[in-house]
């Protein structure tokens, strides 16, 4: 194991390699009584397409990444959420667009529920029958989704947005599409991306680096493994598919969820890509925005509003969405703050104290041992280190952010989607 000092931040991790393609961190806290460990799998529900073992391309179903997530916690002897909660540990899962994390947080027993972690995620168990009756769950967990006004909005934009590109896939599939699936479907999938060079164990606490790596050398399988190649699509326009599109549902007021669609960053430049945009979000949306304060006492937006940067293999999008009466003059407003900035150039004042603020929030995230662990793993699958932020933080100018906004803010890279009152 590697020792990592970040003294820009007083944080050190070990990493290592296992000889099966492992990667390792650990998150050494002294002082903290508790101890977290994620475990992930470079896969998730945009990861339909991939080249299997006798290196024929494999077409999935819509939600497998999904639904596996929900078997993978089944196995021969029982159900480990409910081992792993007995041993007094709070466990669960998630499944993003991108990645499938399986974790733990507790206070006791953090070896033995390490080895119980590492056991059933790369040990599958499942029966026709169990992934019958699993179909019922997530077919009802499914229409839930569908029934949220919110979902719904998040989804219909980047079915606007994108063309081509899976990550316009839901990650919890359809019921038409999660009906196709099988046991040996669920079985194909584990054995594509549940391997050890295509995962990442990040550990955090007063723990042992050296054990942590040892034990998942013991569990694990021995045999070298690297990542598993997918296919998210054919070349993606960077124009969208569609600028607007809109349902009812039962609202009180219209709801919208607004994108800016943007070029993936290059290798090696992701996190500095995602402080910038997150920056520009903030000049744009945040509470401290003119155009914010313009909007919000002009009564066409609420609390509700939010934005946010989200990127994955081959896609980079900045998303706001909330409650307002006029949610396309939202959009032309956005996008005529956008040319005024660009062109007139970001307040030098506002940009010190957002930059500011942001790298404050990144600081005080690594309170959470989750936050950090989560955050190293979806950089090591980028290939960056995440904890290098400080020194990122440090490259960057108000003329990248403005560079970004002439570049992304523009009519034919934003699309909006509109929930409307059923009634109106």
């Amino acid at each position: 194991m590697e020792k990592l000092e970040y003294t820009a931040l007083g944080q050190t991790v070990w990493h290592g390699v296992l000889a099966n393609g492992l990667n390792v961190y650990v998150d050494v806290r002294r002082s903290y009584s508790r101890q977290f460990a994620f475990f992930a799998a470079r896969y998730g529900g945009m990861d339909l397409r991939f080249r299997g073992e006798n290196g024929q391309w494999l077409d999935t179903p819509a939600g497998v990444a999904h639904f596996l997530e929900h078997k993978t916690f089944d196995t021969e002897d029982g159900n480990a959420l409910q081992r792993m909660a007995a041993n007094g540990t709070d466990p669960n899962a998630f499944t993003s667009s991108a990645m499938t994390g399986y974790y733990f947080d507790g206070i006791q027993g953090f070896e033995e529920n390490l080895r119980t972690l590492l056991s059933f995620v790369s040990v599958p168990w499942f029966t026709p029958e169990s992934v019958d009756k699993e179909q019922g769950i997530i077919g009802q967990e499914i229409r839930m989704c569908e029934d949220d006004p919110n979902d719904e909005a998040y989804y219909r934009l980047l079915e606007a947005m994108y063309a081509n590109h899976t990550v316009r896939s839901r990650v919890a599939g359809t019921v038409e599409s999660i009906s196709r699936i099988t046991a040996d479907t669920l079985y194909q999938c584990h054995r594509a991306f549940y391997r050890p060079g295509n995962m990442v164990l990040c550990a955090a606490g007063n723990i042992d680096p050296q054990r942590v790596a040892d034990i998942a050398r013991e569990v694990l399988p021995e045999e070298r493994s690297t990542a598993t190649p997918t296919d998210h699509g054919q070349p993606e326009p960077m124009r969208v598919g569609e600028r607007l599109t809109r349902r009812t549902m039962p609202v009180s007021m219209p709801l919208f969820a607004l994108g800016v669609k943007g070029e993936p960053a290059e290798k090696g430049k992701g996190l500095r890509q995602r402080l910038v945009a997150e920056l520009v979000c903030d000049v744009l949306f945040s509470p401290s925005a003119p155009l914010y304060n313009r909007l919000y006492e002009q009564g066409l937006l609420n609390s509700s509003f939010s934005s946010f940067y989200a990127s994955g293999p081959g896609y980079a999008l900045i998303m706001a969405e909330g409650e307002s009466r006029d949610p396309e003059r939202v959009r032309d407003e956005v996008l005529k703050e956008a040319v005024r900035l660009a062109s007139e150039g970001i307040d030098e004042e506002l940009w010190g104290r957002l930059k500011k603020a942001a790298y404050g929030t990144m600081v005080r995230h690594l309170n959470s041992m989750e936050d950090t662990c989560i955050e190293m793993a979806e950089a090591h699958f980028s290939g960056e280190d995440y904890l290098s932020f400080p020194q990122v933080f440090q490259s960057i100018e108000r003329a990248d952010g403005e560079a970004l906004l002439r570049a992304w803010c523009v009519e034919e890279r934003t699309a909006v989607s509109i929930i409307d009152p059923e009634n109106s």
